[in-house]
Formats: C-alpha cells, structure tokens, sequence
C-alpha cells in the first residue's frame, strides 16, 4: 500500500475512524493525515478505551504511525492541545502544517450570532467562518505557524509526505464527513458542509498531486445523519425499527462525536452511493452495519460466520457498484471488522463475487 484516501459514501459517520485505526494496525502505516476541522469526529478503539476525535489522526492506536494534519484543515488549538494530551502525543508523534489554519473566538461566536446550529443542524465549530476568513484573506485570520502553542507541531506536510513516497513508506488520508453533506455535490441548498468531500479534495488539502491510488469508500447499511434541521435524509426511519428488524437485544441509539445530539437513521438508498461512488471512484468499499441487518452477525470476524442476508447485501452491493467490498463491520469497536482483502486481490470488476470467497 501506498497512498490510500478513506472517504464517506453517504452524509457522514460512515466509520472512516474505524476503518483508518483498522488499518493503521493491520497494515502498519507509516503515515496519517486528517483533513477537514473540529466540526467532525472519529471514534476509535485502543487498549479497551474508547476516543473520540475532532482533530487528532485515528491512526494514534498504532505508535509507530506519524500523525499530520493537513495544509488545508483547520485547527482549533484548545480542542487539539486536549486530544493530544489525552492520547498521550508529543511533536514527534504528531505534526500540523504550518499553512493549516487557525479556528479562533471570533469564528465560534459569529457561527453563534448565525444560529447555524438551528437553521441547517451545523456543529456551530467555527469551521464555516474560518474558511470564509481565509478564503477572504482578511489579515486577522492565523495560519498555524503562527500561532504559539501550535509552533512546537508545525511542519511542512507536503515535504514529509514526499519524502515518505520517495522512500515507498505507506500514506493514508483521512478524510472527514460524507459525500452526501460536500458542498459543490450535495442535492440540497443549504443543508451542506463548509467545505468538498471527494477524494480529490483531501489530496488536494494534503498537497499530493491525483496519482493511481487507493480509494476505501466507507458507507453503512442504515446511513446516518445529524439530528435537528440538518437536511434530507432518504427513507428515514427509527432506531427503534432498526432494533425490531436486526434483533438486537438492547435499544439502540447513536450519537454525534462533537454535539452529543441523537443521529437520525434511514433505511439503505442507492441513490447517494451511486453518486458516491461516480465522484470518488473508490477501488474498494468498506460496509459498515451488518449487525444491524441482524444481531447474529454482531463480532463476526470471518466471512464464511455471517449470515446469508448479510453476505447478500454484500455481493448486492459490489454488483451494482462494480467495487470490491474489503472490509465489512459487525460492530462499534476496531475489532468487529471482516477483512476481505487478502481474497479479493484478484477480484473481477463485473461484480462478481469469488467462489473461493462466497
């Protein structure tokens, strides 16, 4: 593996944490750049904790991975001078570019004056008005090399990710959000993010030009979406309908990383992973969700464990989007991952699935 972008297929909280920690063990990665801001966040699993991220990469969990932010993300210093002391990080574990930008006050409290928060469901985080600041190039906006407490981080992303390739070191990108919430491609105005949600994009924020590589498109069988007035959500339903369809022997709830709100829930639609899968031409598909599909499928770890409405909603999906699914979830934590790709190497692009796999 070289350079591997993650991304969501649907309007966020698709798993791009977990699937970026999953891989960060397995595959060893070198290498782990976030995009994005605050007004998003990753849960991931290590040593029986669980974390919940707004800035710092999911790929902490592996020591040996170096941890960037990218040029084009946007940092605010209080948020990520806590995550990193509760990860236990030091500059030489972690590094931020010093053009990434800076979230200040006056960004939190103008989102604020807006009443973003009620008007479109936004996270009110200072991501939206930072953009605008910069994009403005109004002379109190701060890159990160200019701020005190971030200069003991600031590093030059692009040169080290240069390095890194020139030395066949393994890169993923860790992007934020869902391709459903991009703000040129989603359908509805204004019921968007602050910024683009593709691929491209986060390499772009990164600063690594558009080469042959990986793309882990991450969706789930029941997409997911932010509570209040956030925008459309196709074939929204209950979480009580999901636990009375899967099984589940408890209720079930999820909720958002950075505002804490109840996440609304829908049945699966084809419509926006199309679109998805169109705008980032993913090489492989990470499902998230079985065990909502059926509680018998909660922690499987092997492909031949699941069930059969499960490995049907698998080969379903690769038929209709022609894209290997690689990795599939049977549940919240790190481990209740089936990893498929060792077997799916030779996977034909007619959607067909391998009979030595199914």
């Amino acid at each position: 593996m070289a350079v591997t972008v993650v991304v969501g297929g649907q309007f966020g909280s698709e798993g791009k944490g977990k699937i970026c920690a999953h891989l960060a063990v397995t595959d060893n990665v070198d290498y782990m750049v976030r995009c994005g801001g605050p007004n998003s966040g990753h849960t991931v699993y290590a040593e029986g904790q669980r974390y919940q991220l707004r800035q710092v990469p999911a790929g902490f969990v592996n020591p040996n991975t170096r941890l960037l932010i990218a040029a084009g993300a946007l940092v605010n210093p209080d948020v990520f001078l806590r995550e990193i002391d509760a990860c236990g990080l030091t500059p030489e574990r972690i590094g931020i570019d010093g053009n990434a930008g800076v979230i200040e006050q006056v960004d939190l409290d103008y989102e604020r004056s807006m009443e973003l928060n009620g008007r479109l469901g936004s996270t009110a985080t200072g991501v939206g008005s930072a953009v605008s600041r910069r994009a403005l190039r109004e002379p109190n906006f701060r890159p990160a090399k200019d701020h005190p407490a971030l200069v003991p981080f600031v590093t030059s992303v692009r040169d080290e990710l240069a390095s890194a390739i020139c030395q066949d070191k393994s890169i993923v990108v860790e992007g934020t959000q869902g391709f459903g919430l991009s703000l040129y491609h989603a359908e509805e105005w204004p019921y968007r993010t602050a910024r683009d949600t593709t691929a491209h994009s986060f390499l772009g924020e990164v600063g690594l030009g558009v080469r042959d590589y990986e793309v882990i498109m991450a969706i789930r069988t029941y997409p997911i979406r932010v509570a209040g007035n956030s925008g459309p959500l196709p074939g929204e339903t209950t979480w009580e309908d999901v636990q009375r369809e899967s099984g589940y022997p408890h209720p079930i709830a999820e909720f958002t990383t950075t505002t804490k709100r109840l996440r609304r829930v829908a049945s699966f639609d084809w419509d926006v992973v199309e679109q998805a899968v169109f705008a980032n031409a993913p090489t492989q598909i990470a499902l998230h969700g079985v065990d909502y599909i059926n509680y018998d499928n909660y922690g499987v770890s092997d492909w031949s464990d699941l069930t059969d409405c499960a490995r049907r909603f698998v080969n379903e999906l690769e038929s209709q989007t022609s894209v290997p699914v690689v990795l599939v979830g049977t549940g919240p934590t790190n481990e209740h991952i089936v990893d498929r790709r060792d077997s799916r190497e030779h996977w034909a692009p007619s959607g067909l699935a391998l009979s030595a796999v199914d």
